[in-house]
C-alpha cells in the first residue's frame, strides 16, 4: 500500500502542481478585476447583506488507513457546520467520501447531497457539474455563501485542513500583497465590453478554484496514505524482529532442555 499511494501521489502531485499557477494568476486577476473601479460589477463578485442560505461541501476519502487526514478534516469540518447551522436559517450539507458521510451520519447528521465516485483523480468534468449547480443556485438567489472544508497541499511536509469560502468569490484569497498593492496601478481596457468579460473570466475562476481544492484534497490523502504505511511496515519490521528474537530464544531454551534430558538419561543408565 505504501508503494502504490506513493506512485499515486507523484500523479496527483504533478497534476496539483500543473494547476498551481493557473489558479492563483487567474484569482488574482478576478481580485484585480473587483478592485479596479466602480464600473466592475458581477453577481458573483457581491456579497448578500444577509446571508439565509448557506451550504458546506466537505472533502474527505473514500478509505482510510491514511492517519490523521480523515480526522483532521471532518474535526474542523463539525465545527463549521454548527457555527452555519446556527447563523444561516437555511443551511445545507454536502459532504465527498465515504468516510465523511458515515462519520456525519454517525453523528445523526444526514448530509443533503453525498458523492463518493471522486477517487484519488478527480476529474476537470466531474467537477466543473457541482461547480455549475453552485453557480447557477448563487445567481438565481438560492445560495448565499459556500465554504469548502478540505485538507491544503502545500509541500511534500506540509498539509494542513483548512476552511475556504468561494462564493462570494470576493471572498477569495489568491493573490498576495504585491500583487494586491501593484493591482491599484493596472488599468484595464475591456474588448468588446466589461460584461462579456466578466462573465467568461469570473466563473471560469469559481471553477478552477473549486477544482484546485479535490485537486489538494487527493494529493494530501495519498500524502497522508503513504506516510501512516511507511509508518506501518517499519512497525511491522520491528514487530517481526522482537518475535523472531523471542522465537530464537524460546526456541534455544528448549533445545537446551532437552539435550539436558538426554545427558541425565545418559548418567543414569551408566549407573
Amino acid at each position: 500500500m505504501e508503494l502504490i499511494s506513493t506512485a499515486r501521489f507523484k500523479r496527483a502531485m504533478d497534476r496539483a502542481t500543473a494547476a498551481e499557477a493557473y489558479t492563483r494568476r487567474i484569482t488574482a486577476l478576478v481580485g484585480h478585476l473587483a478592485r479596479s473601479g466602480p464600473e466592475v460589477s458581477h453577481p458573483l463578485l457581491e456579497p448578500r447583506e444577509e446571508t439565509r442560505r448557506a451550504l458546506l461541501l466537505v472533502l474527505t476519502g473514500n478509505r482510510g488507513l491514511c492517519g490523521g487526514y480523515n480526522s483532521g478534516v471532518l474535526r474542523l469540518a463539525h465545527a463549521r457546520w454548527y457555527e452555519i447551522d446556527s447563523e444561516a436559517p437555511e443551511a445545507r450539507l454536502e459532504v465527498s467520501g465515504k468516510r465523511g458521510i458515515s462519520a456525519f451520519r454517525l453523528r445523526g447528521i444526514q448530509p443533503d447531497e453525498t458523492f463518493d465516485h471522486f477517487e484519488n483523480k478527480p476529474t476537470y468534468e466531474e467537477v466543473e457539474l457541482l461547480a455549475n449547480r453552485y453557480l447557477g443556485a448563487y445567481e438565481a438567489g438560492t445560495l448565499d455563501r459556500l465554504d469548502v472544508v478540505y485538507t491544503r497541499f502545500e509541500s511534500l511536509s506540509r498539509q494542513h485542513a483548512t476552511v475556504e469560502t468561494l462564493l462570494p468569490l470576493g471572498s477569495l484569497d489568491g493573490f498576495d500583497e504585491e500583487e494586491n498593492e501593484s493591482a491599484a496601478d493596472v488599468q484595464y481596457e475591456f474588448l468588446p465590453s466589461v460584461e462579456s468579460i466578466l462573465d467568461e473570466v469570473v466563473p471560469a475562476s469559481f471553477k478552477v478554484k473549486l477544482f484546485k481544492c479535490f485537486l489538494d484534497a487527493a494529493v494530501s490523502e495519498q500524502i497522508a496514505r503513504m506516510m501512516a504505511m511507511k509508518a506501518a511496515t517499519e512497525n511491522a519490521d520491528s514487530m517481526i524482529d522482537r518475535l523472531s528474537m523471542a522465537y530464537n530464544r524460546a526456541r534455544q531454551g528448549q533445545i537446551t532442555a532437552e539435550l539436558l534430558e538426554v545427558i541425565s538419561g545418559a548418567d543414569a543408565l551408566d549407573k
